[in-house]
């Protein structure tokens, strides 16, 4: 018996090939997980919020509103394995660094000098989205999260 299927009529299944980032509030600090598909969990560090954005989070916005392809975030999804993740590093992950040191610098000292801007009042590209997400961040409760989506980027 030869069994004939309209492929019209199936559900279409796509995997999400974005990595997901749940930030949460736990009292005045910060600590966050990314699942990257398939199914690889990173835990992330906890790290100082106080009243402001985790550096860690205003990193994500940041990164995503420049359109990195291999800043922090992107070498995170891309498989890397930094020291600070409470991941062993893997050869992989060390590939991955190694492949991009020049880009995770210039990302940072790009987001540091966005971030540090928009602290100090100065008016940059990004200040609608630090705003919003600083707002979001501040209406957590305890033990709340925030989860956003990192999707593959192109550097612009």
């Amino acid at each position: 018996m030869v069994w004939q299927v309209d492929v019209s009529e199936l559900p279409l299944i796509v995997a999400n090939p974005n990595m997901a980032v749940t930030f949460r509030k736990r009292g005045r600090a910060c600590s966050w997980t990314a699942v990257r598909p398939p199914r690889t969990i990173v835990p992330g560090p906890t790290m100082a919020a106080g009243g402001d954005l985790p550096h860690d989070l205003y990193t994500f916005v940041i990164e995503s509103a420049l359109g990195l392809e291999f800043g922090f975030w992107g070498c995170v999804a891309a498989g890397a394995t930094f020291k600070t993740l409470g991941r062993k590093p893997t050869p992989q992950g060390r590939a991955v660094i190694a492949r991009h040191i020049d880009d995770l610098n210039a990302a940072e000292a790009r987001v540091n000098e966005i971030y540090f801007g928009w602290r100090s009042g100065t008016a940059t590209p990004f200040d609608d989205e630090l705003n919003t997400m600083l707002a979001r961040w501040q209406a957590l409760r305890d033990d709340e999260a925030i989860t956003l989506e990192w999707a593959p980027q192109v550097s612009r």
